[in-house]
């Protein structure tokens, strides 16, 4: 572990020199890039350089024992060494949760999709829901959201909704969310008062930059028509609507919430380009999927994730076996013990890896 944190700290150094080079300053793309490779390097360098001086302070302090000292003294040098001791071992689990490699998406905003699945009007009131439970998640962290494109129910459900989620390490806590979520409740529209099960589901997708995936325009098929369902006077009077193909691979996106063919096009190749570096991701991570699943899930959208029982305030998370009686808060936005756990898990899953690998 130890010879992975100084090559960490050696390459830190290298950065910061050529971070320097005037050469590097003028040139955007590599001052952008390696700015940021240091700014993901910086948290573990500076736990790796307390961590040294925290042993030395150690070794110092012990050092004092062989000095002649009356028993107070030796008293409170071994309380010193004891905290010293703590310290240490405390830095090097965080050094270990440290080194376990990053998901280069974690920093990304995120694309997500939310549709009524098994269940009819109820599921798509569910879909509306969960919608709000994750806008409620953003605000309490501060991030933006941005309608894409959506198909309301006369209920005030949604058939399917699509956001974006502008926010510093948005992905890295909401790509949990990815998959197929349960609901088990009595509907408004049920007089007998029986709980009924309904699905939607979840697709969380890392906003995808130029640099990230390139999209050929012979790739692509692109069709207008005019919109339909609520949106105004242009709704019926002009192809604003935009309908976007990516040939390779059959993705289709659709885009008719604004008035604007041009602003609807734009929004439709922001959907299309996360869809298609997920999907090859996706095929990626498919070989070691096959030999081996996430302890937290496949990501894989049929599986069902999470369970949100209404007449009992339950909230089960089936991947890692959470149940929570806390659906009143959780439903409201309050995701962060659910998320932390998810987190953890997945901390444990790789440093088990790791430990494998060594």
């Amino acid at each position: 572990m130890f010879e992975r944190l100084q090559v960490v700290e050696d390459r830190y150094d290298q950065l910061t020199e050529l971070l320097s080079d005037p050469e590097i300053v003028s040139d955007i793309t590599k001052l952008r890039d390696y700015s940021k490779e240091q700014s993901g390097l910086q948290e573990t360098v500076d736990a790796y350089r307390e961590y040294k001086s925290v042993k030395e302070e150690r070794e110092s302090a012990k050092s004092l024992l062989d000095e002649p000292l009356d028993d107070e003294m030796k008293e409170l040098v071994k309380l010193e060494i004891s905290e010293l001791d703590e310290r240490v071992e405390s830095l090097e689990e965080q050094l270990t949760i440290l080194l376990i490699p990053k998901d280069p998406n974690d920093d990304k905003n995120v694309i997500m999709e939310i549709r009524g699945a098994a269940g009819g009007d109820e599921a798509a009131l569910f879909a509306g829901n969960l919608f709000r439970m994750y806008s409620r998640y953003a605000e309490m962290n501060n991030w933006k959201i941005q309608v894409m494109n959506s198909s309301a129910t006369e209920l005030g459900g949604f058939k399917e909704i699509v956001f974006l989620i502008k926010g510093n390490g948005a992905y890295s806590k909401l790509k949990f969310e990815n998959g197929a979520h349960r609901v088990q409740r009595v509907p408004e529209t049920e007089s007998g008062g029986r709980t009924h099960t309904s699905t939607a589901t979840v697709a969380v997708l890392a906003e995808a930059e130029d640099v990230d995936i390139e999209i050929l325009r012979e790739d692509l098929k692109i069709d207008t028509y005019r919109s339909s369902g609520a949106g105004g006077q242009h709704v019926n009077t002009t192809d604003s609507a935009v309908r976007i193909t990516h040939l390779p691979t059959g993705i289709v996106v659709s885009m008719q919430d604004e008035s604007s063919q041009i602003k609807n096009r734009a929004t439709a190749m922001k959907v299309l380009k996360a869809r298609v570096y997920d999907a090859a991701q996706q095929e990626a991570k498919a070989e070691y999927a096959a030999t081996r699943k996430s302890a937290v899930g496949t990501g894989d959208r049929s599986e069902r994730i999470r369970t949100y029982n209404f007449p009992q305030n339950r909230v089960t998370d089936h991947r890692i076996g959470l149940t929570i009686q806390k659906l009143d808060q959780i439903i409201e936005g309050n995701l962060d013990e659910v998320i932390e756990a998810l987190i953890i898990e997945e901390q444990a899953h790789h440093l088990e890896s790791l430990n494998t690998n060594d």
